[in-house]
């Protein structure tokens, strides 16, 4: 498990690229070699997610990192540091997954679609992580794995995740062996939406996000907002409520605008594009 350990700190300002173009705004995880989740790291990625989720200009975000790997997961080295403490680490590993919990479901929370671009392996929390986000794409050279098991650790936050982005089998297989799998696995299984070779995976990502961009932000907020909080239903309250919401969502400007763009045959303009 030596590569879920942090090798070397970086000052904060550095830890979290944020590089914004037009209405799409990219995040990049800068803790090399292996961009543990950090306290420091996640601090300073969920400052910039709050920031976004009141941004209404923003339509989406992506998830990137540098380096050979995508993230290695909680930084282990600066939680066992702890352990020596009188509560033998007790509260430093509480906070930590706490701290670490949060940041997932904030990304289930933001108004905006939330991009994964993975080149590496994404392993431990890293791979909660993509799990989080509303779609992923990665490289054909891409790994990805949940090794608590390999350490005598029950791996929670990652069945969280997982059973909401994978069927109940794939994802207890991964739960359970604690084994690395490939990119094309992690398709099959619903980790990932899309592979593409290593030259092209921004191009990509970036063609995505600027497919999404260009949709209405009111009805995607929606679809967002609706879908996790269905999962939690019966299929017939779930309807019931979509039913409703969708009715709702009808009227609305965007919706308005969409349907007349489309009896008319035009590309929609959304309003306050």
């Amino acid at each position: 498990m030596a590569d879920i350990v942090s090798l070397h700190r970086q000052e904060p300002r550095d830890l979290v690229l944020r590089e914004r173009e037009g209405s799409v705004l990219r995040l990049t995880l800068n803790h090399p070699p292996l961009n543990v989740l950090s306290t420091a790291v996640i601090e300073a990625l969920l400052a910039e997610l709050d920031a976004a989720a009141t941004d209404t200009s923003l339509r989406v975000i992506i998830l990137a990192a540098t380096g050979a790997v995508f993230s290695a997961g909680l930084d282990l080295d600066e939680l066992t540091r702890q352990g020596a403490n009188e509560d033998a680490g007790h509260d430093a590993f509480a906070a930590a997954f706490a701290l670490s919990a949060r940041l997932m479901t904030t990304i289930s929370a933001l108004p905006q679609p939330v991009i994964a671009e993975i080149d590496g392996l994404a392993t431990a929390a890293g791979c909660e992580l993509v799990a989080a986000c509303d779609l992923a794409i990665c490289t054909d050279t891409a790994t990805f794995c949940t090794p608590g098991v390999n350490i005598g650790v029950a791996p929670m936050g990652a069945v969280v995740a997982l059973a909401r982005a994978a069927s109940r089998k794939q994802a207890m297989e991964m739960l359970l062996t604690g084994e690395t799998i490939d990119a094309s696995t992690a398709k099959d299984f619903g980790l990932v939406n899309r592979i593409v070779p290593k030259q092209y995976l921004r191009q990509v990502v970036d063609r995505y996000a600027a497919v999404i961009a260009s949709k209405s932000q009111d009805a995607q907020r929606g679809v967002k907002a609706a879908f996790d909080r269905q999962a939690s239903m019966s299929r017939e309250a779930a309807y019931a409520e979509a039913a409703s919401a969708e009715a709702e969502s009808a009227l609305t400007p965007d919706a308005v605008e969409g349907m007349e763009a489309f009896l008319a045959n035009r590309t929609p303009v959304w309003p306050g594009s």
